[in-house]
């Protein structure tokens, strides 16, 4: 089995993962804590190997670092200690690929992000536009991390790909922080996903139809084919300093399914960081 360098290996700029086990702001079901070991076991199956589709070898020594999981010494202080974590890495001069975890992980991983890059562009994936000020009474719901960013104004631009439940509530959160959003029934739209670096991508699996990715908690129909989400994330053209991939659910999956997609969603991405 191939597996990648350890942190301290590594050139700096590598992609590095880091696994977030997360899921107590989840509004419906919990699960997606699990998430991490199981991706990263998809990754370094032996049914398929570490190149991604641009010809990057991922396996070879120095290129992906890993530095495990976090383990939170509370719910409480669990943003604080995501923030510190991934702002240790970048210290480093390292690009996180953060595993989650659901989707609420975004925002202190942004936090750390902003100390550092100025001027940061999100691409954000999902089926939903997670703009709520609050939702069901917490403002750290995995419904809302988007709605905290564009608050502390700690990016630049929010570019939102394949949403397709849009309310009134977030339209009007959407039109306040002037988010540019792509609904589903926009694509494909690849121009509008080229955005100048720095660029950062969150990557949440239920942007892809439910047909490919059941380990999800929402399951939204009409949504992306695995080939339309790495058709959009080729077509990045500014400097990937970092992303996340979030809000897969074990406990939903059927034969590891989405646990393959969510390996091969990782490659790209890390591949697209290489390129730079």
């Amino acid at each position: 089995m191939n597996t990648p360098a350890q942190t301290r290996d590594v050139s700096a700029g590598a992609p590095t993962l880091l696994g977030i086990p997360l899921d107590s702001n989840s509004s419906y079901l919990r699960g997606a804590a699990g998430a991490p070991p199981l991706i990263r076991e998809a990754l370094h199956c032996d049914s398929s190997n570490l190149w991604t589709e641009g010809g990057m070898d991922l396996g070879a020594s120095g290129v992906l670092a890993d530095a495990g999981d976090l383990k939170f010494t509370s719910e409480a202080s669990a943003f604080a200690e995501i923030e510190a974590a991934v702002g240790d890495l970048l210290a480093k001069r390292r690009r996180p690929i953060c595993l989650g975890g659901d989707h609420s992980v975004t925002y202190p991983i942004v936090k750390a992000f902003a100390g550092m890059f100025r001027d940061l562009t999100i691409v954000h994936f999902d089926a939903h536009p997670d703009l709520y000020h609050d939702f069901q009474g917490n403002r750290h719901s995995h419904a809302s991390p988007f709605a905290r960013i564009m608050e502390e104004k700690l990016v630049r631009r929010l570019i939102q790909v394949g949403i397709r439940t849009m309310n009134g509530r977030q339209k009007e959160q959407a039109e306040k922080f002037a988010v540019e959003v792509v609904e589903m029934r926009q694509l494909p739209a690849f121009e509008k996903v080229r955005a100048q670096a720095p660029v950062y991508i969150s990557f949440d699996m239920d942007v892809l139809d439910p047909a490919f990715v059941p380990g999800i908690s929402h399951r939204e129909p009409g949504g992306m084919t695995v080939r339309e989400a790495i058709a959009h994330l080729h077509a990045i053209r500014g400097a990937v300093v970092g992303a996340d991939i979030v809000e897969y659910n074990p406990a939903r999956d059927i034969s590891q399914q989405t646990a393959m997609v969510c390996a091969k969603i990782l490659k790209e991405i890390a591949s697209n960081m290489l390129a730079a």
